[in-house]
């Protein structure tokens, strides 16, 4: 397949932010393959996904080490498409993974020791092919480890060359701030803080967010469809296939709570006097505030990335709109 250059594609509709204060600027929608692209999922429709992304300017792909399922088997599908379609574009893609949540079986197989973190890395590389993450995460904080130890843990990733930057996942802002310090002091200042944040979860709004600022650290949402919750899909119950209509999963069905959806129901309608989609409003809304970097988007198919790339064709709001959705989530 022939790519156009990466310059070209920064004129086809993306927008880019600086992640904070370092020299790395991050498209406004990244791709992440926590869902869709484990050995379970169509492997044809994930190709086709990352292909679109790159040809659309998403220049950045979210990985961790336990995204599938089975874990492991997302890093190693990317790692084929990759090899098979991207191998001649690395310097145009910021690839990132993670590393805490539960791997494999025994004391060392999760958290944040040094030895699970250095592991980790070794083993995705391996699934992946890479020679290197441009970004690699300590995916949550570990109450029973040092964070000394997790973050030199990752001080010393990049300075081995497995990694080119530092960053951190699901942090606490007092211990987000803990973990800056320690890193920007031996000069491996932290990239990214990556957060769940929709307009049905806010909970990094009342310090997260601005301690990231202080400390020249972007944030990068995840989940901010709420897992299909802020989407047309749950307005006349649950469909049959859908996330909340299976027995495991982050989205259960006594989370559709009638309140719930009467929400999304208000919001619809706000979003259809701005000309879009709830799915695309609920997008641009975490976009608005110039603390986010980006928002990572879990797509199934062409379509659904297609349409969630629409956000970014209407990103501003009225100080009216903003007042109404703020008295309609407050409900």
């Amino acid at each position: 397949m022939d790519y156009t250059a990466a310059a070209d594609r920064y004129t086809n509709g993306m927008k880019y932010n600086r992640c904070g204060r370092s020299g790395i600027i991050l498209p406004a929608i990244s791709l992440g393959l926590w869902h869709n692209f484990g050995d379970i999922d169509n492997q044809e429709e994930a190709e086709k996904m990352i292909l679109y992304a790159f040809d659309h300017g998403i220049t950045h792909i979210d990985i961790a080490n336990n995204y599938g399922p089975p874990p492991g088997s997302a890093e190693s599908n990317f790692g084929k498409i990759f090899k098979k379609q991207l191998q001649g574009y690395r310097d145009e893609l910021i690839i990132s993974s993670k590393a805490g949540y539960l791997m494999w079986p025994g004391p060392y197989g999760e958290w944040g020791s040094r030895k699970y973190l250095h592991a980790s890395i070794d083993q995705s590389l391996k699934r992946t092919g890479l020679e290197y993450f441009d970004v690699f995460y300590s995916h949550r904080y570990d109450p029973n480890t040092p964070l000394e130890e997790t973050m030199q843990a990752l001080v010393d990733i990049v300075k081995q060359g497995k990694a080119l930057y530092t960053a951190i996942s699901n942090y606490p802002a007092d211990k987000a701030a803990e973990a800056y310090k320690y890193l920007s002091a031996h000069n491996t200042p932290c990239l990214l803080h990556q957060c769940k944040y929709s307009m049905l979860v806010r909970d990094v709004e009342p310090e997260v967010l601005e301690v990231g600022k202080q400390h020249g650290v972007g944030l990068i949402a995840f989940s901010s469809l709420a897992q299909g919750l802020l989407t047309n899909k749950y307005l006349h119950g649950i469909p049959e296939n859908s996330r909340a209509a299976k027995p495991s999963g982050f989205l259960q069905k006594e989370q559709v709570t009638p309140q719930v959806i009467a929400k999304v129901g208000k919001l619809n309608e706000v979003a259809a006097r701005r000309g879009q989609t709830l799915a695309e409003m609920a997008l641009a809304w975490v976009l608005k505030d110039p603390r986010v970097t980006s928002l990572i988007v879990g797509t199934s198919s062409v379509k659904q990335l297609k349409d969630n790339l629409n956000a970014l064709q209407n990103p501003d709001f009225t100080a009216e709109e903003l007042n109404e959705i703020e008295t309609i989530l407050r409900s």
